[in-house]
């Protein structure tokens, strides 16, 4: 993810399951896929594990980019850098070594990524910014799709986007939860630059027509 311009990334947790393969062929006009990888113990619920995603990155012609919500990422998430994924995202809260993780994934060639959820700030991210190549802001409480998008967040995108654009950095804004043609234009707005889309994309008729006005009302507002 090379460039500030707006990409979009189709999140399989609003995809049929049993029909997988058909789904991520509906989402060509994509940049990338966007996976979510729960445990039941970071958040409350379960959904897909390393050999699913290996068989994603296998037939998926987009890169695929995984969100860990699960315990112990310094264990698991090389297993998914290995796998194929092109990013791997990780909460601090369940990380011991967010440096020597993303380090680690780099080495791996794999980008390395950070999430922060609602309740928690993204300023201690400040220090250690050149370390990641994408932070994510979640605009919903991890866990389940289909949430309403909290519009108070917006102020966290806002000030990573300044001290993104003071230090001279490359690092993406990625933000999940709630996004849809609409909440495409405020998240833009703010700075983010990467949208993570579920039902919004796999709820319509035409799936790539969905991302295609997305992509289009967030880069009418992009603040780069």
């Amino acid at each position: 993810m090379t460039g500030m311009s707006i990409r979009i990334a189709p999140s399989i947790l609003s995809a049929d399951f049993c029909n997988l393969e058909r789904d991520l062929q509906r989402v060509s006009h994509a940049d990338l896929v966007h996976v979510d990888v729960m445990d039941h113990h970071f958040v409350p619920n379960l959904t897909l594990g390393e050999p699913i995603v290996k068989r994603i990155c296998e037939v998926s012609t987009l890169p695929v980019d995984v969100h860990l919500m699960i315990e112990d990422p310094d264990r698991w998430a090389p297993d998914f850098a290995q796998a194929g994924a092109k990013s791997v995202s990780f909460h601090m809260g369940a990380t011991h070594a967010p440096v020597r993780l993303a380090r680690q994934l780099r080495t791996m060639g794999c980008q390395a990524c950070f999430a922060v959820r609602p309740a928690e700030p993204v300023e201690p991210m400040f220090d250690i910014l050149d370390e990641f190549d994408m932070i994510l802001i979640m605009t919903v409480e991890p866990g389940f799709g289909g949430q309403k998008f909290l519009s108070n967040q917006m102020g966290k995108v806002r000030r990573l986007r300044d001290e993104i654009t003071r230090r001279g950095l490359d690092t993406h804004i990625q933000v999940d939860g709630g996004v849809n043609p609409e909440t495409a234009r405020v998240v833009a707005d703010a700075g983010a630059d990467v949208l993570v889309a579920g039902s919004a994309v796999f709820g319509a008729e035409n799936p790539n027509a969905a991302i295609d006005e997305i992509r289009e009302r967030a880069g009418q507002t992009y603040r780069k």
